[in-house]
């Protein structure tokens, strides 16, 4: 491979600060859920799925990706989704005025799809950046990929501080925007730099002998596991900070948590190297399935503020390694698969996520919430309920809670009341705005039974919250024993160890970067 030093070290930056851009924009509207909520009406399944249907195009794309970038090469693909990035931003932005010309439905498609975009240009990039730190690395491969993964939780961390600290100063719009000033930071790297070839194509691997690959009955249970990954990590992380937050009665310290839990991630996946080194990749994902569990089960039952601190900070012990030595254990063991392998296996926990994880965990939300509701309530849950019901998979539908107006219960009308004077201001009427209008006149009738309803909805909601934490504990304690049993499987067969493949064709650059 014809990488030296400075540029090797530049092609992991850039690759980083492509997850940089991800974690921000994930971060950033993980902390403006609710003011989507208010702003919109959407229940919780609908944010799950709006949030869902990014991490669905996330999967989608890797999976499309990985099918050419052997072939493409990783700069031209890179390009591809600095662009999408932008044009991404530019959708979401439109929300806003969407829904004053449309209504809701409108605005529910535009965010969708907004959101959709934003996971393509990240699924493009995660369908490169692996493979690609795994040429640059090919003798340590787990620790780089945990190295580049850090950029995740880095961009985490700083799209967290954003809602924490500007949140009541700054609107959406302005704060979903950050995200792209780590995107043109990458874009101008990958613009500038040399790539190398890929390592399965420098050993002379055809898309064939990859594709062969997943005759493995190995790496179909590597697919299973890291689907399973997806929907404990990423679509728990969907909601963690609005759980957390409404567990600690206060929405910036379930953010401001999200941030320390990612802050520590951030700082553990640089350690990795070390650890698996002493107990192995999978011994690893053994224990980092035990804690999750663990921590999920605790944070679902903490009571105060510092009961959700250790709860949460164990929780993030147990996730931190999961999915960078998940790659890891896949480029290590089917190197030969090279981007396809890996892209199938980033693509599968970005689909579960997706698919299963953000809808799934928002439905257990919104159906405990609404038991919990009925049971202490019910005319509470009848003002309260949304005029449309939610269904997940093949479990029975539900009618959650209306996000507007709980939103407007918990503030007491203020936030409509500046809207409507907002309406007012720029010369029109309560009329001319239909989604509005309703909410007005469903708070004026309801605004006489908020002090009583006031109590039962806060408390249905963390009930909610709570329970659906606890379900999804189940998720890693079942990958912790699958761990296990391919820790014993591996062991029968003298123990686990890297395959190295022979680099005929090294020393070679992507076409045009010569």
């Amino acid at each position: 491979m014809n990488t030296d030093h400075s540029n090797r070290s530049m092609l992991l930056w850039a690759s980083f600060f492509t997850l940089v851009a991800a974690g921000v924009g994930f971060a950033i509207r993980g902390g403006i859920l609710g003011a989507w909520a208010a702003d919109f009406g959407f229940t919780k399944t609908d944010l799950g799925t709006i949030t869902g249907g990014g991490l669905v195009g996330f999967g989608f794309i890797i999976l499309l990706a990985s099918l050419i970038v052997d072939r493409v090469g990783y700069k031209p693909l890179l390009l591809i989704a600095f662009v999408l990035h932008i044009v991404s931003l530019g959708l979401t932005l439109a929300a806003t005025p969407v829904y004053e010309a449309m209504g809701k439905g409108a605005t529910y498609q535009c965010l969708y799809w907004g959101m959709f975009l934003f996971a393509v240009a990240n699924g493009i990039c995660e369908a490169v950046i692996n493979p690609l730190v795994a040429t640059l690395y090919p003798k340590e491969k787990t620790h780089y990929l945990n190295i580049l993964h850090a950029g995740w939780p880095a961009g985490l961390v700083l799209g967290g501080f954003i809602p924490y600290f500007l949140g009541a100063s700054l609107s959406w719009e302005i704060q979903i925007s950050f995200f792209i000033l780590p995107t043109f930071i990458y874009g101008f790297m990958v613009i500038k730099e040399k790539f190398p070839i890929s390592e399965a194509r420098a050993a002379g691997v055809d898309f064939g002998g990859m594709l062969v690959q997943f005759a493995s009955p190995i790496l179909l249970c590597l697919l299973v596991l890291h689907a399973m990954v997806g929907y404990v990590e990423l679509g728990t992380d969907s909601w963690i900070a609005s759980i957390t937050g409404s567990i600690m009665a206060s929405p910036e310290k379930g953010m401001l948590l999200f941030v320390y839990t990612s802050g520590l991630m951030f700082a553990l996946r640089f350690f990795a190297g070390p650890i698996v080194h002493r107990i192995s990749p999978l011994g690893l994902l053994c224990v980092s399935g035990v804690i999750g569990a663990i921590g999920l089960t605790m944070l679902g039952g903490a009571e105060t503020v510092i009961a959700c601190v250790v709860a949460a900070t164990i929780y993030a012990l147990g996730k931190t390694f999961l999915w960078p030595t998940m790659l890891g254990v896949v480029a290590e063991r089917f190197p030969r698969g090279g981007a396809l392998t890996l892209g199938a296996i980033g693509g599968v926990g970005m689909l579960s996520a997706g698919l299963l994880g953000g809808p799934g965990i928002g439905y257990d939300q919104d159906k405990q919430a609404s038991i919990a509701l009925q049971a202490s309530a019910s005319a509470a849950y009848d003002r309260y309920a949304s005029a449309e019901e939610n269904s997940f998979l093949f479990f029975p539908a539900i009618t959650g809670l209306d996000g507007a107006k709980v939103a407007t219960l918990g503030d007491e009308g203020a936030e409509l009341a500046a809207q409507t004077a907002a309406l007012e201001a720029d010369g029109k009427s309560l009329a001319d705005d239909e989604n509005l209008s309703a909410l007005a006149a469903w708070w004026e009738d309801a605004k006489q039974y908020a002090a009583e309803d006031a109590g039962p909805v806060a408390a249905a909601g963390l009930d909610g919250g709570r329970k659906a934490l606890k379900i999804t504990a189940a998720v890693p304690a079942t990958m912790a024993v699958i761990y296990f049993l391919l820790i014993m499987y591996f062991k029968s067969k003298g123990g686990y160890a890297a395959i190295h493949l022979t680099e005929s064709n090294a020393g070679k650059e992507e076409d045009g970067d010569s």
